[in-house]
């Protein structure tokens, strides 16, 4: 296993916790390229996966810009634009909210079912693949941290 100063040949950091925060940078990257690969094969992006997920999260109740915005994982995406390209892909669709005609509900459609569906399982071949990497404990243990450093800057 590589260390992050072998990966980015750097052999000193000021301190450990800036390798921390390098390393943390260096691997999300690393995961984001991983996955953008992946979901170029079906057509979409990262974010446009996320407002998927989000979607069929909902169980079949519609959902609006603003609840999928407070969903997204990368805040600053711009949900309106994400659903426009789902849309036109024909993975979502856009209907006139019954209760408040200037509302709009976004659905997922069949089609995009169909896309998760193939997606969950080369995603879940990927999730045992760090399944051999790290235990159960370990896991756990690095959920916790994160979890502790976005508390600690306040965005939690």
């Amino acid at each position: 296993m590589k260390d992050i100063g072998e990966e980015i040949k750097q052999e000193k950091f000021k301190s450990i916790f800036e390798k921390v925060m390098i390393n943390l940078v260096f691997t999300t990257n690393w995961l984001n390229l991983r996955n953008s690969q992946l979901f170029k094969q079906y057509g979409i992006s990262l974010q446009q996966f996320n407002v998927l997920r989000i979607l069929r999260g909902q169980h079949k109740q519609p959902a609006t810009i603003n609840l999928i915005s407070e969903r997204m994982l990368d805040k600053s995406s711009n949900a309106s634009r994400l659903v426009d390209k789902l849309v036109i892909k024909e993975l979502v669709e856009r209907k006139e909210c019954p209760n408040d005609r200037r509302a709009v509900d976004i659905l997922i459609t069949d089609k995009g079912l169909e896309v998760l569906s193939r997606l969950d399982i080369v995603l879940k071949d990927f999730h045992q693949v760090v399944e051999t990497k790290i235990t159960k404990e370990e896991a756990q243990n690095l959920n916790e941290l994160l979890n502790k450093i976005r508390e600690q800057n306040g965005n939690n």
